[in-house]
């Protein structure tokens, strides 16, 4: 029988979609040792800008795949917004100070600078292949692998398969998983400009019934406009350039700046149903849509990727059933898509009143919250997004009550310093597993090295970490001072003398007294990707058959 040529490629995980979502994904499995293939239908990342904000969350996130510094060099840090009334004044301004997360909470980005640094980074990883040009046209699953077609001929057998390929995702229909929610009415115009005459560093919210609109500053000079469009105007004529260059003329000096792209869009409130068919999942734009309001579209995405990456990493290390592991993806980030979505909506009923006594009411409300310093640094500190907080999932909750207990909250990311005096933040410190903080005013005098080799036969770094009044000291393992003070905060001070086992990503699963660690060993162990997860699978890399090689038409090399 004459033998298949046509190339057949094996992996761990199948990652379909090369947008922000997948390209963080595939950077993240790379880094846990994941054998990955990255198949995306276009010949390259996008070449024209569209998300445009990267919050401290996403910026965590670029730090745990080892390219923070790069994409901050890119980006226009720390830029807040004003709300303005059809007169023209300023009603209400958001400037937010904190960097809890170890981040600025809005950062400006173009998202092709953003795709190009994080395909580069792929190259750091044998193990990952990238299929540029190569589109999924068909694939089916058994109880033991995914098995997918591309057009080229090729076939892609994976254990594991995520789709991150948009709104309109072929896989999310192929599985028959329906999208819930709303569809706006309204059409916005996107104007995205080559070069602004500009200076303002913030975003402008213009809060006119006649004609929203909303000003993002970018970097390099660049920035972007967005005008609601009315229902008798066409968007062949909305997308002309006198009618584009009368707008801008309208809310401020560009009228006559070059212009990089202009489009129309209806924006989406929308959600999948399910997450997880099988050994197939669902994440960014395939499994939610949200309108921009809230900037938090393409972030959302980030967070599924850093979300489940390390549980993908911990399952196929794993030689147990790890379904509970595995569904806690959509238990977690589903809730917190959701919350977003609605944190969206509200904004955008903020942005486009629909009378002007509306949005007489509007401003009016903010004044008076403005005489309030706690009601007034509840919008200017952005206190209103939705903290990052899983209720279910891989999680063990310590019984304390509501707002007191941190299990399932993003741990804060302070600059801590070492009892050299050299100061890095936490996350840089703890690794790219999961760790064990023990926190105290003096954690080397009440857990042994016994203990800590325990956790750390897991797999689970260990560090001390001491609030802000207690310096360093040398013990049996690292231990930090927290410069930052954010374990200061009355939520921490319940802690004291406790330990936090941390997840990759950086979510609290469980805490325990100091005195009785042994009773989160075995959480710890659900939660612990171990050594490199493809050497206790037997699977060091994407291969194709003995003899074969395999190029995308760019010239790299995908596997050998």
């Amino acid at each position: 029988m004459e033998r298949d040529s046509r190339p057949r490629l094996e992996t761990d995980v199948l990652v379909v979609g090369a947008g922000p979502t997948g390209l963080t994904l595939a950077n993240l499995l790379g880094g846990f040792g994941v054998a990955t293939i990255l198949v995306e239908r276009n010949a390259s990342t996008v070449d024209e800008p569209r998300a445009v904000s990267i919050d401290d969350e996403s910026m965590r996130a670029m730090q745990a795949i080892g390219l923070a510094d790069a994409v901050l060099a890119a980006t226009t840090r720390a830029y807040g917004s004003r709300y303005i009334s059809p007169g023209g004044s300023v009603f209400a301004k958001v400037d937010p100070l904190s960097r809890e997360y170890g981040f600025d909470k809005r950062n400006a980005f173009e998202q092709p600078v953003l795709e190009n640094l994080l395909r580069q980074g792929l190259g750091r990883y044998g193990h990952v292949a990238q299929l540029f040009d190569q589109e999924l046209v068909s694939f089916e699953q058994d109880e033991a692998r995914v098995t997918a077609k591309l057009g080229s001929g090729m076939s892609v057998s994976a254990k594991l398969m995520v789709a991150c390929d948009g709104g309109r995702s072929f896989v999310r229909k192929s599985l028959g998983v329906e999208m819930v929610g709303s569809t706006f009415t309204e059409r916005w115009l996107i104007v995205d400009l080559v070069k602004t005459s500009n200076r303002f560093r913030h975003t402008e919210v213009f809060c006119n019934p006649g004609r929203p609109c909303i000003s993002l500053p970018g970097p390099r000079g660049i920035r972007r406009y967005e005008f609601m469009l009315h229902k008798d105007e066409a968007d062949q004529d909305a997308t002309s350039e006198p009618f584009v260059r009368r707008l801008l003329a309208e809310v401020g000096p560009d009228r006559e700046a070059p212009l990089r792209r202009v489009r129309v869009y209806t924006f989406h409130a929308r959600i999948a149903e399910t997450w997880r068919r099988g050994r197939v999942f669902l994440a960014g734009d395939a499994a939610h849509l949200s309108p921009p309001f809230a900037g938090q579209g393409m972030n959302s995405g980030i967070r599924d990727a850093h979300n489940l990456a390390w549980k993908l990493a911990a399952a196929l290390a794993s030689a147990r059933e790890c379904n509970e592991l595995l569904d806690s993806y959509q238990l977690e980030r589903k809730p917190h898509a959701w919350q977003m979505i609605g944190l969206a909506l509200r904004m955008g009923k903020v942005m486009m009143p629909s009378s002007r006594l509306q949005a007489f009411l509007l401003r009016l409300g903010f004044r008076i919250l403005s005489v309030y310093p706690p009601a007034r640094d509840y919008v200017a500190q952005m206190r209103y997004k939705p903290k990052p907080r899983f209720d279910r999932g891989m999680l063990w909750p310590d019984g304390r009550g509501g707002d007191h207990m941190l299990v399932g909250r993003l741990f804060p990311q302070p600059i801590v310093e070492s009892e050299h005096h050299q100061r890095h933040r936490l996350d840089d410190v703890l690794g790219s597993g999961s760790a064990l903080i023990v926190f105290s005013e003096r954690p080397d005098s009440v857990v042994g090295a016994d203990m800590a080799a325990d956790f750390e036969r897991l797999g689970i770094r260990v560090i001390g970490l001491t609030p802000e009044y207690m310096n360093a000291v040398s013990a049996a393992f690292p231990v930090y001072r927290d410069v930052s003070r954010f374990t200061s905060a009355k939520a921490f001070r319940a802690y004291t003398d406790q330990a936090f086992l941390l997840r990759p990503d950086r979510y609290v699963a469980a805490t325990a007294a100091l005195s009785d660690l042994g009773a989160i060993l075995e959480h710890a162990a659900k939660i612990a990707i171990g050594d490199t997860p493809s050497r206790s699978i037997g699977a060091g890399s994407a291969t194709v058959p003995e003899g074969d090689a395999l190029e995308n038409k760019e010239g790299h090399h995908v596997s050998t």
